[in-house]
């Protein structure tokens, strides 16, 4: 005798099936993060991506490549975050202490008014080099979370250390002090 089945037992295990496809095809496609962070948590250095972008002074275009051979310490920051306000004393102390050592701070102003970021650069006296990204095309390229977010760039044009959030003095003294003192 042969015994037909119910439509809800054929769609429960229909639809168990396809999870069950759709979570395999997952894993399948979604393979190693081969983001920055994994990149330097197993100890890799990675490239940094490159870019040019519009200065933040209206003079013209910058680039990373620009800085090819300085260490480089790379600040996404915007004059509407309080924690990049907070930082960017300690960034211009720092890049006056690295910059006749072969080191530099890039800032890259992120989605912002470009007015207010001119007042913020001139409010907090900061004289490093100042480029725009209007739009956050960096932002998946360098997998931005956040702001500030600052990478350190050593002068091969690696990545060596990164920190979302905040610098303070103990990651500037341990993460780019050591690679401005050293020589090729």
């Amino acid at each position: 005798m042969h015994r037909s089945r119910s439509p809800f037992v054929v769609a429960a295990v229909t639809g168990v099936l396809a999870l069950l496809a759709l979570l395999a095809y997952g894993l399948v496609q979604s393979g190693p993060d081969d983001g920055i962070d994994t990149a330097l948590a197993r100890g890799e250095l990675p490239v940094a991506p490159g870019f040019a972008l519009e200065r933040l002074n209206g003079e013209g275009r910058g680039s990373l490549a620009d800085y090819r051979g300085k260490v480089v310490v790379l600040n996404f920051w915007g004059s509407w975050c309080t924690p990049c306000r907070d930082e960017s004393p300690l960034l211009q102390r720092w890049h006056e202490r690295i910059s006749a050592r072969g080191g530099t701070v890039l800032g890259v102003d992120e989605i912002d008014v470009t007015s207010d970021a001119r007042a913020f650069v001139r409010e907090l006296g900061l004289t490093y080099p100042m480029l725009k990204d209007t739009d956050e095309s960096l932002r998946p390229d360098y997998g931005i979370t956040g702001y500030p977010e600052t990478f350190v760039v050593d002068r091969r044009g690696r990545i060596t250390a990164l920190r979302r959030g905040p610098v303070d003095e103990r990651f500037m003294r341990e993460e780019v002090l050591p690679l401005v003192e050293e020589r090729l």
